[in-house]
């Protein structure tokens, strides 16, 4: 693939991944670490795992990205869909290592991987949800953030930003509606 010619149809982590991927670009893995590390860490500790034991599959994640560059190829997969599927695949081989039971999400058919049609409708919905989210008011926003990504409660925002309870609970219920307002056909 030739990047110069495309670049301007790649997403910002495609770009950066490419280059980690084509020149083995230390400041473009550093870009992709800070943009993936905390949206991984939340995507793991959703499904009930601790957050040291996030943070460890977190930093495995990332090792592996820089080690497998060479096999990324965006014609496959969007370059978030392969990381988020390293990350799963990962989370998935310590639970058996502990021999955990997998939650539900977790589970799939043996030898069945996800198709270039699963990724790229994740990477929509995703995509959508960075509009809608951008459609909020910042102080919405930044809550949302706070309470989902960062994985927060209600008091650690209120504590953290120096708002009252109420202003915090407030400002979450009325971005969530628009929200599910921006995303109703998602759930049609």
């Amino acid at each position: 693939m030739n990047v110069s010619q495309n670049k301007s149809d790649l997403s910002q982590q495609t770009i950066w991944m490419l280059a980690v991927r084509d020149n083995r670009d230390r400041q473009a893995f550093a870009a992709l670490f800070d943009h993936f590390a905390p949206r991984l860490k939340g995507f793991i500790m959703r499904s009930g795992t601790s957050l040291e034991r996030a943070e460890e599959i977190v930093q495995d994640v990332m090792l592996t990205i820089w080690r497998k560059a060479a096999t990324f190829d965006p014609h496959r997969a969007q370059v978030s869909g392969w990381i988020y599927q390293i990350a799963r695949n990962r989370q998935i081989d310590i639970l058996r290592k502990e021999n955990r039971p997998l939650p539900e999400e977790l589970k799939e058919e043996p030898g069945q991987e996800p198709d270039a049609s699963q990724l790229l409708a994740l990477q929509q919905e995703a995509d959508k949800l960075k509009q809608a989210l951008a459609k909020l008011s910042d102080e919405q926003r930044e809550m949302i953030e706070k309470a989902y990504l960062g994985e927060l409660t209600h008091q650690e925002i209120s504590t953290q930003s120096g708002l009252p309870l109420g202003t915090i609970k407030s400002r979450i219920r009325l971005g969530l509606d628009r929200l599910r307002y921006e995303l109703k056909d998602l759930q049609e």
